[in-house]
């Protein structure tokens, strides 16, 4: 019997990976939709059957796949993502306006309580909601309304909103992240949203303590203290302790602070984990050795963590939604690379292994523990 699903979206498929707990041997599917992006695959925590998938093309556009018999087998959901109104403009990277223009589906959160309900987070940046299991798509214009939504601007790999955590104790809590705006958080279901970037400093925007026009590539929070979070930004490991109202830099002995992807240990929530690359313009790890680093202080001091990871020559990235964790006794943790590897610990990153290799470029990986 299956206790982990390892959900994988590449560049050309989809595939589904299980295994049971002792995750030595695995079984990879797939590829689903051959030769279609998959931006980011993620199962609902309300029903193990139910998984949501992003399908993309520069040819065909967005569609929403859904499987209801733990991705097995799929089926087309809904896939009008319209602006909400009058859909404005917002700033280009020389300043000069630009009109809103829906691209993708860049992240899927389902519901904690109702498989049914799931959010999505798009590009040009918006978030909607669906409460018919994908079928139909609104959006949630508060957070575009926001004074300063005109000011965002894209960062390197588009104006996306790949970042939305749902507060398991304060069910009217939603935090999102910007890829080039920053954070934002609504204490009221999405209908209106607040930046939360105190704390931030960027040397590449005009005013480097701005309010917004910050690049933050990925946050994470532990459901045990959701006003604990944890941000990897464009340079800097960040933290808040109080809901992201401050933030402070952890980023402490990391021999480069500059990532993509960050997560949390699924029973320590001081135990944090990041993969250091080496440039905003090299996106490949320090001295060609593949490292994840684990602090169990909840940032400062870091753990180099390589048993089983490539050591000389190895020039991979780990893009932003690749990282994730299962949560079973001893806390697996997984993540994905640019060269098609996905690699997996089972003791909580002191040993990986590969366990698929030669995949499509890996663009998200998600994990479904079973019951």
């Amino acid at each position: 019997m299956s206790n982990v699903r390892v959900l994988v979206g590449t560049r050309k498929g989809a595939f589904v990976l299980t295994a049971d707990a002792k995750r030595e041997k695995w079984e990879v599917n797939g590829p689903f939709f051959g030769g279609w992006e998959i931006y980011h695959m993620k199962g609902s925590p309300a029903d193990p059957n139910r998984i949501y998938a992003s399908q993309s093309s520069g040819w065909f556009g967005q569609v929403v796949q859904r499987s209801n018999d733990g991705g097995k087998t799929w089926e087309p959901a809904g896939n009008q993502f319209a602006y909400d109104g009058d859909a404005g403009t917002h700033q280009w990277y020389d300043g000069t306006p630009h009109p809103w223009e829906f691209k993708r589906a860049w992240h899927f959160e389902p519901s904690l309580d109702d498989p049914d309900t799931v959010y999505a987070g798009v590009e040009d940046a918006a978030i909607f909601r669906s409460s018919d299991a994908g079928q139909t798509w609104s959006e949630l214009p508060g957070l575009r309304r926001h004074g300063s939504g005109p000011n965002w601007q894209p960062g390197a790999g588009g104006m996306c909103l790949h970042t939305i955590l749902l507060d398991p104790v304060n069910r009217e809590r939603i935090y999102i992240a910007i890829s080039a705006a920053g954070a934002f958080r609504s204490d009221d279901g999405g209908g209106t949203w607040k930046p939360i970037n105190r704390g931030l400093r960027s040397q590449y925007i005009p005013d480097p303590e701005a309010e917004v026009g910050h690049c933050v590539h990925h946050m994470a929070m532990h459901p045990s203290r959701p006003d604990v979070l944890f941000m990897q930004k464009h340079w800097d490991v960040m933290r808040s302790d109080d809901a992201g109202e401050n933030w402070r830099e952890i980023s402490g002995n990391l021999p480069t602070d500059f990532g993509f992807v960050i997560d949390v240990h699924a029973h320590e929530p001081e135990t944090v984990y990041v993969v250091p690359i080496q440039s905003d313009s090299e996106h490949y790890p320090p001295d060609g050795r593949l490292r994840v680093y684990r602090s169990r202080t909840g940032g400062n001091e870091w753990q180099a963590l390589e048993n089983g990871l490539p050591q000389q020559d190895c020039y991979v990235n780990v893009l932003r939604d690749a990282m994730a964790v299962d949560k079973l006794d001893s806390c697996g943790i997984y993540f994905g690379t640019t060269g098609g590897q996905v690699y997996a610990s089972s003791d909580g990153g002191d040993n990986w292994k590969a366990i698929v290799r030669d995949l499509p470029p890996v663009l998200s990986v998600e994990v479904q523990t079973l019951p």
